[in-house]
């Protein structure tokens, strides 16, 4: 067993204080949190770097507190050129700042076979970050790809807003202290070679997960991390590389876990053995959030392999000795339910609630000429890959989870305030997952799955079948849009943009983060809803005056956010009036979108766009290009699509190029299959898949009648180009999706001479 100290405390003067010389020493000290392990294993936490970050981030969130005064829920646009709140402060940095005061909790480990340990507290999906981090580690390290692990945190509560996989933000908060990290152990093995060499450390170099000496001498990291344990202040500087010295980060690299998900050792929760933990599922209401009103379990419990059939708020839950049998007996139940709280409600009723929802604009048309545009876009469902899965094992003083979480912490808060346990009695082992676009934010199959295993007196496997996820999951909120836009003399003079939406649930814990971050929400007045509305919607272009108002419409449906969250709907909404717009002052939408652009890297990518994909060029009757730009997360992009609606009941996109600068890329094959999967998500949410609502309950029930993009309706060719490194990092899991959907939109009303306004258009 290893034991670790931390380094030595002490009363010491106040920074200010001491002496210029003392002050540079006292925060070298800092910069670095090294922990002696005695074992032969090197341990250092990152801290390079992220001193010189807080100011700089703490500077943002002045701005960005001066940027929203109390009261204001309306996010006011860039006006007549100043910029926007996202422009000053995103919600990216917001988090990152919440982060700042953790992130030196970071760790990675040098072990004795030289394996070199990266402890994730970040969840794995499917979107390629431990590969990404691998790279990182590898790059600062000197070491192989193939010595580096990624495995996945368990909760730490001591992160705090530190462990939150969302908002594209991943890259960009861990970017620096996975470096610093890396440098930091690479720094301290060089310095032990150069011990046990008695030679200087300057002369030394690292390669290939070693340290090497000018005359050929060579000592495997494993065997140096014992005595490199033992240094508190390094011989040579621990500080990231430059650009040009980067051999790693930036090289196209496959996923470092490919083989185990093609092979089945990649383990996610429906894999995992724990003893005792019993197959599991969920007999649940014919309505949204209904409840139970008499149950007969009777012929259930007879049937073969039955273990127990136990009542949750949710529903019924059935444990068997496999799957099948637990389906089996589940439907032999005879059940009645009382209808939920929007039994009442279909589509058209949501709709019309939506519509009435909205503040006015403030600009009459008097005067000028003007443009209105009014959009519906419907609930859609995250339907990921890998059901919802959860293992529990809950027993009088403790309990245990194996699930994949985004928001591991505030699970676990969750999961003991409602068994009655204290927080540090509740492990929740985060395991990787099968595709979420934000559906793990949220833990409901976990809560069950503790509920049930409290209520049987033993461990339990809950799945979600699809079906339960579909029809009682959550879903991106249905959304109804105005817009007016006026225009004059060839300009556009003010630009209005009223969303207003189903109510979408942040309880997984961004309120806080957004408070820890500086944002006083409750004293400006604004809901969380509202902060995240301001901190991300943002029109790229000069349009005069503009203004965008979030209203939100309180619906008891399960809601959540869906990739890109409001920008799915409000910059798709932006792009087709933008295109509309184009075309009532008779000029081309990308010039038009080109000379209103306020970023300089934003006209980059759309030219490099429409060269590539040969904008304007002659196309055949029913078929047509179309543009959409996004720009969010320290990152933007454009997706110009070829799309054939000859059969308008059938469109097809049948090509699609895509540009994009995030800032320094660290894996290109993987940023690519990011921009192509938005490709995929914004072409099915515009042209065929969403959710109905009938009488309270979802239409929907599987991927048969969920019409989300088969292969025969994803484009055979796609491009792909990525611009040269400039700055920092962006963030890429969702900057395609609103690019992508407004692209596919607009090549449909020009291949179709429509304007269509309700979303997906074939529904």
């Amino acid at each position: 067993m290893s034991t670790s100290t931390a380094p030595p405390g002490g009363t010491e003067p106040a920074a200010e204080q001491r002496p210029t010389e003392q002050r540079t020493a006292a925060t070298a000290r800092r910069r670095f949190l090294t922990y002696l392990i005695a074992a032969p294993t090197l341990t250092v936490a990152a801290r390079a770097g992220l001193d010189a970050a807080a100011p700089a981030a703490a500077r943002a969130a002045e701005a960005a507190g001066a940027a929203a005064p109390a009261g204001q829920a309306a996010a006011p646009g860039p006006l007549l050129g100043l910029p926007g709140i996202p422009d000053i402060v995103d919600l990216g940095q917001a988090l990152q700042i919440a982060g700042l005061p953790t992130a030196h909790l970071l760790v990675l480990e040098i072990t004795a076979a030289g394996r070199a340990v990266l402890h994730l507290p970040r969840l794995e999906v499917g979107q390629g970050l431990t590969t990404t981090v691998a790279m990182m580690v590898a790059e600062e390290l000197d070491a192989r790809l193939g010595d580096v692990d990624v495995p996945l945190s368990d909760s730490r509560p001591d992160l705090l807003f530190n462990q939150l996989t969302g908002a594209s933000n991943s890259v960009r908060t861990l970017y620096d202290p996975v470096r610093a990290v890396a440098a930091a152990a690479r720094a301290r093995l060089v310095t032990a070679a150069a011990r046990r060499w008695s030679l200087p450390a300057a002369t030394l170099r690292t390669a290939d997960s070693a340290v090497l000496a000018p005359d050929g001498r060579r000592a495997g990291y494993g065997e140096l991390a014992a005595a490199a344990a033992g240094i508190a202040v390094p011989a040579v500087p621990a500080t990231p590389k430059q650009a040009e010295q980067r051999r790693v980060i930036g090289r196209p690299t496959g996923r470092i876990d490919a083989r185990d998900i093609v092979t089945g050792r990649a383990k996610y929760a429906g894999d995992l053995a724990v003893p005792g933990a019993v197959p599991t599922v969920v007999a649940r209401p014919t309505t949204i959030n209904g409840t139970l009103a008499t149950l007969d379990a009777s012929a259930a419990r007879a049937m073969p392999g039955v273990l127990a059939v136990v009542t949750i708020p949710s529903g019924v839950a059935v444990l068997a000795e496999t799957f099948d049998q637990a389906l089996r007996a589940r439907d032999a139940l005879r059940t009645s339910w009382h209808p939920g709280p929007v039994a009442g409600l279909s589509d058209s009723d949501i709709r019309q609630r939506l519509r009435t929802a909205h503040a006015p604009f403030l600009v009459p048309p008097l005067l000028t000429q003007y443009v209105d545009g009014e959009f519906d876009f419907a609930f859609v469902n995250h339907a990921p890959m890998e059901v919802l899965t959860a293992i529990a094992d809950v027993r009088p003083n403790r309990a245990e989870l194996w699930f994949a979480a985004q928001t591991p912490i505030v699970a676990q808060q969750t999961i003991a305030a409602d068994l009655g346990l204290p927080q540090d009695a509740v492990t929740v082992h985060v395991v990787r997952g099968g595709g979420s676009f934000g559906r793990r934010l949220f833990y409901d199959a976990a809560l069950e799955a503790a509920r049930i295993s409290r209520a049987a007196g033993r461990p339990v496997k809950l799945m979600w079948t699809r079906n339960d996820d579909m029809r009682h999951g959550r879903m991106r909120p249905a959304t109804h849009h105005r817009i007016r836009a006026t225009y004059g003399l060839g300009q556009v003079l003010s630009y209005e943009h009223r969303a207003a939406t189903v109510m979408t649930d942040f309880g997984h814990g961004l309120g806080e983060a957004l408070t820890a971050a500086g944002f006083q929400l409750q004293v400006a007045g604004l809901s969380v809803a509202q902060a995240f509305f301001l901190l991300s919607q943002n029109n790229p272009y000069d349009v005069g005056v503009p203004t965008q108002v979030l209203s939100e419409v309180p619906l008891q449906i399960p809601t959540g956010s869906w990739r890109s969250v409001y920008s799915g709907t409000v910059r798709v909404a932006d792009e087709i009036m933008t295109d509309e717009l184009a075309r009532r002052l008779g000029q081309d939408p990308v010039a038009f979108r080109r000379a209103r652009l306020r970023e300089t890297a934003g006209r980059a990518v759309l030219d490099t766009v429409a060269r590539a994909g040969r904008w304007g060029r002659a196309m055949p009757p029913g078929r047509a290009q179309g543009i959409g730009y996004h720009a969010e997360n320290g990152g933007r992009t454009a997706y110009l699509v070829e799309l054939d609606a000859s059969e308008p009941n059938q469109p097809r996109v049948t090509k699609a190029v895509i540009a994009a600068d995030l800032g320094t890329v660290i894996n290109p094959t993987g940023l690519e299959a990011q921009l192509t999967g938005a490709l995929i998500d914004g072409l099915s949410v515009i042209l065929q898949a969403g959710n109905h609502i009938d009488h309270g309950a979802v239409r929907e029930g599987s991927y048969g009648d969920f019409h989300y993009a088969r292969q025969k309706h994803s484009p055979p060719e796609v491009e792909i180009h990525l611009l040269p490194p400039s700055g920092p990092p962006g963030g890429a899991g969702e900057l395609g999706v609103p690019a992508a959907s407004a692209a596919v939109a607009n090549a449909y009303a020009r291949a179709t001479g429509t304007s269509p306004r309700s979303f997906p258009i074939s529904f």
